[in-house]
């Protein structure tokens, strides 16, 4: 048991804070990169690398036809549209107003669960949706987010993406899929790298061998490929079994606070009272949803 909650523990410090670690990195890269040419990459890359080390240590591979159907559908949920995506609509909404919009996936979550299961939405929890949204609002308001004709595309799609990644979460959780988490993680992107691959040569995108990549870019994919892909995605998998799947979507919330201090830190950007007051607020609706009587 010990062992068990330890991994858990470990598990959402990586969903938390590498996950929200990754709006910096992924900033850096798609500055020379082309969205779904990257995740195309970035997940193709982290696969194989997670089928290696699965076969190192000798983690049986094999997939029955129905785990392989569960495993693309929960890859394309995650990856290609809840990831891959959502990149893509960052063209054309502002990266503060996309952190709100990425903030109602707990509701989305509850809600699913609401209709799927009839499963009641218990009074902390819709407190700690609440309060999360209402951090997230004074996270983003301190800058002018423009609304522009180009710009409701990409809100319509990013809200599109939080449903994909939401329904993901609940499907996940109650799909069979191969029992060994590191494996099921590496199905999942070797099959969504490949269809972003696919839809990277179908909308014509760009595509620059590693070696004209700035170092900037080259350490930025190393770190979403080995933290970002490897070991937060195979951490979020796990969770998903052992956990509430609302819970887990609590790390919509931590992660754009993680992010404003990474970007205040590198970046320079700034760092207000109002910023300090927000990120208090998120993590107190973080606190009402994880403290529900289940695990």
């Amino acid at each position: 048991m010990k062992n068990s909650k330890a991994l858990v523990i470990i598990a959402f410090v990586a969903i938390y804070v590498i996950w929200g670690s990754t709006y910096l990195f992924n900033k850096i890269a798609v500055t020379e990169l082309s969205p779904f040419f990257l995740a195309s990459i970035r997940f193709l890359v982290a696969g194989s690398l997670i089928m290696i080390i699965a076969k190192a240590l000798k983690k049986s591979l094999v997939i029955t036809k129905k785990q392989l159907l569960n495993t693309s559908i929960s890859g394309f949920l995650f990856l290609v549209y809840g990831n891959g995506v959502f990149v893509w609509a960052l063209k054309y909404v502002d990266s503060g107003f996309a952190a709100l919009l990425a903030a109602t996936q707990p509701l989305f979550v509850l809600l699913l669960l609401r209709l799927i299961d009839q499963k009641p939405m218990q009074k902390k929890s819709i407190i700690g949706v609440l309060l999360g949204v209402f951090g997230m609002y004074l996270l983003v308001s301190q800058k002018e987010i423009a609304v522009s004709e180009e710009s409701l595309l990409g809100i319509f799609m990013m809200f599109t993406c939080v449903l994909s990644w939401s329904y993901g979460s609940v499907f996940v959780s109650k799909a069979d899929l191969p029992k060994n988490f590191f494996v099921s993680t590496g199905y999942q992107m070797i099959i969504a790298g490949l269809i972003l691959m696919i839809g990277s040569l179908g909308f014509n995108e760009e595509w620059i061998v590693p070696n004209l990549w700035s170092f900037k870019v080259q350490m930025s994919l190393l770190f979403l490929i080995i933290f970002g892909g490897i070991f937060a995605f195979t951490s979020f998998n796990y969770l998903l079994k052992v956990v509430s799947p609302e819970k887990v979507s609590t790390s919509a919330y931590v992660n754009p606070v993680i992010a404003m201090f990474l970007g205040w830190y590198f970046l320079d950007e700034a760092f207000t009272t109002q910023s300090i007051i927000a990120s208090i607020v998120l993590l107190t609706g973080v606190y009402f949803i994880t403290s529900r009587k289940r695990l």
